[in-house]
């Protein structure tokens, strides 16, 4: 999974996932309209709002980008028609080629652990698998230790899949808990976890040089994410929290190893909510604000690399 994702981030010369995070709020009025005047005053509707307000987004943006990470909170406030649509979000864009990453935070014990791995390791039933969902990777919490992240690691070893384990997240509150200092170690609590992560990860080194098991680490604290990129030299970052949470790329230049690898940059509303910026587009031109707020983050990201990215 690791080598594929990095394979077409060079593809496409931009290290940018797209947030599919959509709120209702975002939805145009026309396309709430239209929902209601097929499917009533429903939840239906409203599922299939998010499904079909995401396929304009990818349609518009396949080719430029490498991923998708659709955030399974945004779906489940619908219940089973939310569900329903984050599994058609999902199953379109694998059909279109890109890299899903499932923002899901999962972090349990025991068979519960087990059972939410089953978001990328599927199910079997009478000797038949099904997959259960169309991911490539999925977002971890470790806040319960190694034994929740454990069944993961196993489907990370037997199936092309990855994850992604919280490290030092983009919030400001982060620093309640992930920078405290352990009394032991004299580590703080993400530099911790940032060691854990490594260790996590170390049999499933690709031929890239990085691991299935990924960390996730907030644009927001660019001097520690630098500091974490030393640490973890064979941990492919995920990097929430550029756009709408305050981070550029300048803040993230040391995120990236020597040769401009290493992670990738998610921005959700700042792309899939680029519509409803000014007066250049219409609720009509979802897709093409999208797109082309992908290449303005892109240019944004290429005069921190300096030519790195492939054109």
């Amino acid at each position: 999974m690791i080598d594929r994702l990095i394979k077409k981030i060079e593809q496409c010369g931009a290290p940018i996932v797209v947030g599919l995070d959509p709120t209702y709020e975002m939805i145009p009025e026309s396309m709430r309209a239209e929902c209601f005047e097929r499917h009533g005053s429903t939840l239906r509707a409203a599922a299939t709002m998010l499904t079909e307000y995401n396929m304009r987004v990818i349609d518009a943006v396949y080719d430029l980008v490498p991923a998708v990470k659709p955030q399974i909170a945004m779906y489940e406030r619908f219940g089973p028609e939310g569900m329903w649509a984050y599994a058609e979000t999902t199953l379109y864009a694998a059909e279109k080629g890109l890299i899903v990453i499932g923002d899901v935070k999962r972090g349990d014990i025991a068979s519960t652990a087990e059972a939410y791995a089953s978001h990328i390791a599927g199910v079997t039933l009478e000797n038949r698998e099904y997959e259960t969902w169309a991911e490539d990777a999925v977002t971890l919490n470790p806040y319960m230790g190694g034994d929740s992240v454990e069944p993961f690691l196993k489907v990370c070893a037997e199936r092309d899949k990855g994850v992604f384990i919280l490290v030092k997240t983009s919030n400001p509150g982060s620093a309640d808990i992930q920078d405290q200092v352990l009394r032991d170690s004299g580590l703080m609590v993400y530099e911790h976890a940032a060691n854990l992560v490594s260790k996590w990860g170390a049999d499933l080194v690709g031929n890239c040089g990085y691991s299935k098991v990924g960390a996730v680490v907030g644009a927001t604290f660019a001097v520690q994410g630098a500091a974490l990129r030393k640490r973890m030299p064979h941990t492919f970052f995920l990097v929430p929290g550029y756009g709408a949470q305050g981070a550029s790329g300048k803040d993230l230049r040391g995120f990236f190893d020597k040769d401009g690898r290493g992670c990738i940059i998610n921005s959700s509303r700042g792309i899939i909510a680029a519509w409803r910026k000014g007066r250049r587009f219409s609720d009509r031109n979802i897709g093409a604000a999208a797109r082309e707020a992908v290449h303005k983050m892109r240019l944004d990201l290429e005069g921190v690399l300096e030519g790195w990215l492939p054109t």
